[in-house]
């Protein structure tokens, strides 16, 4: 069976990658738009009712009105804005995020894809606040380390570039804390108040890293290295694109080092806690083009339309 699809915003990053991902699949049928009409209301009109599957990649507004167009009751819409990630109406794409999520993203047709930051940090925390290891009115803070592609044509433009040095160290960003994932941080992830986070875009294309400090004398007697690693195990036991390192794996450092890039061209997500009996660090990775935006977006995809989730996928 070959299934219809459309990417509305097809000259963006994150519509172009999931190009990238169907180029090569013979079960899908890529609606086109010509570049001098991709503006024109109506012939995007046309080809999302045509559509089975139709991607936005729109900033938030224009994915509104691109949701409004739709008067096919069998098109189903994935948006990878913000604009419905916290809506009730809407299914929130991570399927790996508590049980029953695969079904509710198969049986919507309206699925928000993730955001990169939200994801790697949602995978982190949500399985052990449900587990009762962390408690949701934790004082939760977070560091992101992501690469430049995050940002758009025109960041990448900007990195790119630049010859002068001046974009070599890297760069924090938001700093007055109002960052957009936050919502959907604080709500999929089952926290009772939005962390307090600071993401930093540093000078390579792709590759992104959450890190999660954490006081022990703050969390429950038995949160320990041993005991977050076997809740992820028992949370991730059949998710195809989540690789929890065992308890302090020397495999995921590089001499040391924690290597943010490991997972890029895969939609791969690695788990990996770190510690002693003062502190500990919760710390994912993932490809910010991959798992963190288009790649999350086709494993929605490949599920709605009740294919094996791993089709077209690297792991």
């Amino acid at each position: 069976m070959t299934f219809r699809v459309f990417v509305d915003g097809q000259e963006g990053t994150t519509g172009l990658r999931i190009f990238d991902y169907l180029q090569t699949r013979d079960d899908i049928e890529v609606l086109r738009i010509a570049s001098d009409r991709r503006k024109e209301r109506d012939e995007r009109a046309r080809l999302i009712n045509q559509a089975d599957v139709v991607f936005l990649c729109l900033p938030d507004e224009a994915s509104r009105e691109a949701a409004s167009l739709v008067d096919n009751p069998d098109t189903c819409l994935i948006d990878a804005s913000t604009a419905f990630r916290t809506d009730p109406d809407w299914t929130y794409g991570l399927p790996e995020m508590t049980p029953g999520q695969r079904e509710r993203i198969r049986e919507s047709k309206r699925i928000a894809n993730v955001g990169c930051h939200a994801s790697a940090f949602i995978m982190l925390v949500r399985p052990l606040i449900d587990a009762g290891l962390l408690p949701p009115d934790y004082p939760f803070s977070a560091f992101s380390l992501t690469g430049y592609s995050g940002g758009g044509k025109k960041m990448i433009a900007e990195f790119e570039a630049a010859t002068d040095g001046s974009l070599d160290a890297p760069r924090p960003y938001a700093l007055t804390l109002v960052h957009k994932h936050l919502p959907e941080m604080r709500i999929h992830g089952g926290l009772e108040r939005s962390p307090v986070f600071t993401p930093i875009v540093g000078h390579f294309l792709k590759g992104l890293s959450v890190n999660i400090p954490l006081q022990r004398s703050h969390l429950p007697e038995g949160t320990t290295v041993e005991s977050i690693t076997r809740a992820w195990q028992a949370h991730y036991d059949d998710a195809s694109f989540v690789n929890v390192m065992a308890a302090q794996d020397s495999e995921a450092l590089d001499n040391g080092f924690f290597d943010v890039t490991a997972c890029n061209g895969t939609n791969r997500v690695d788990l990996c806690v770190f510690g002693n009996d003062e502190r500990l660090a919760l710390v994912s990775r993932m490809d910010n083009l991959g798992k963190g935006a288009a790649g999350a977006a086709v494993q929605n995809m490949n599920i709605h339309l009740g294919l094996e989730e791993t089709t077209g996928l690297s792991r």
